[in-house]
């Protein structure tokens, strides 16, 4: 039994990658997260403090919370996903997605280090540190039909992006310089369960419920490839388990869907669903494109195919309708994340 240490556990990836641990496996799951406006401990229903599960409500940014964790937990793997996440919101307030993604993640780094290089030669050679980053480090694909490749050099457009492409470039030169055993994944868009509802797919679904207009930006035709949620744990947990040092390892879906399709699609399922007499598609709404709006990113997912034998198990098809039904299902989740920081309104729009 191994010992992981989740930050951003609370979060929308995070949390996924904690059910699965919990369901799955008999490992040991510490999570670390700060709560801000996106951790939610009621994406991790039924798990409880006890042997197998622990909480700490600590920022990466602090150095003596991360030695105290490490030194209190010891853990075998670290799985850090705590970061600020929203292209909108680093656009309107850039300086927090510096202090957490770059800042949080060379202390996280440190206290990685630090721990590690005290650790005996056996867990000293079975540690691993998992950095998990984005697919928009790479950049934008318009006007060509490539794929991104982990060879694909970095060209990142918005604050957001820049802050995660230089996370990726600390962790890798964490490993170069001092040896940390480490690994990085980079993942198309996530969708599915829990997912805080700024986000498209579920800000749209519940606009819709609402009867609000669904803000479509530009001419919605900027194309992003989708993997859901459960699947993309799946895959984290298998690169942390099996992967190589040192490699990187993109996840993707095989789901390249324009923004446009992607509201469409639920529009109609909506319609199914909780039929209406207007129709939901014609709460469609074309609004201002936001800032340096990248075109399309698409993933080539077969490195950890070939090399780990991962794939999604969903398709877009099956994985929107689970997420639309969940919904559905769950309004006091959504409901109460409602009543909180974030109303559904427009952001990054300057």
């Amino acid at each position: 039994m191994k010992t992981f240490l989740i930050t951003g556990g609370a979060g929308f990836i995070g949390s996924a990658v904690i059910r699965e641990l919990k369901r799955n496996t008999s490992h040991r799951i510490v999570n670390v997260d700060k709560l801000t406006y996106a951790g939610n401990l009621e994406s991790l229903p039924g798990i409880e403090p006890g042997e197998r599960y622990a909480f700490e409500r600590a920022d990466i940014g602090d150095a003596a919370a991360m030695a105290r964790i490490f030194a209190t937990y010891q853990p075998d793997v670290v799985m850090h996903l705590a970061a600020e996440s929203h292209v909108d919101r680093s656009i309107d307030g850039p300086a927090a997605f510096i202090q957490t993604n770059v800042v949080g993640t060379t202390v996280l780094l440190e206290a990685a280090r630090t721990y590690w290089a005290g650790l005996d030669a056996e867990r000293k050679a079975a540690f691993r540190f998992h950095h998990i980053s984005t697919d928009e480090v790479y950049g934008d694909l318009e006007g060509t039909e490539e794929l991104f490749t982990e060879q694909t050099p970095y060209a990142p457009s918005s604050p957001y992006s820049a802050s995660k492409a230089s996370s990726d470039h600390l962790v890798r030169a964490w490993q170069r310089t001092y040896g940390l055993p480490t690994l990085i994944t980079n993942c198309s868009n996530n969708y599915g369960p829990y997912h805080f509802p700024e986000k498209l797919i579920p800000l749209m679904i519940l606009n819709a419920l609402a009867g609000k207009p669904l803000p479509v930006y530009g001419d919605g035709q900027q194309i992003r490839d989708w993997l859901y949620v459960e699947d993309h744990a799946r895959a984290l947990i298998e690169v942390a388990t099996k992967g190589q040092i040192g490699e990187t390892y993109n996840i993707g879906g095989h789901n390249e869907k324009a923004n446009l399709t992607v509201v469409e699609m639920l529009c109609d399922l909506l319609q199914e669903l909780v039929p209406q007499e207007t129709a939901y598609r014609d709460l469609i709404t074309f609004v201002t494109d936001r800032p340096g709006h990248d075109i399309r990113y698409a993933i080539d997912a077969g490195k950890i195919e070939r090399e780990l034998g991962w794939t999604p198990q969903e398709t877009f098809e099956t994985g929107l309708r689970k997420t639309v039904q969940w919904y559905l299902d769950n309004q006091a989740w959504w409901k109460r994340v409602q009543d909180g920081s974030y109303q559904g309104q427009r952001l990054g729009s300057l």
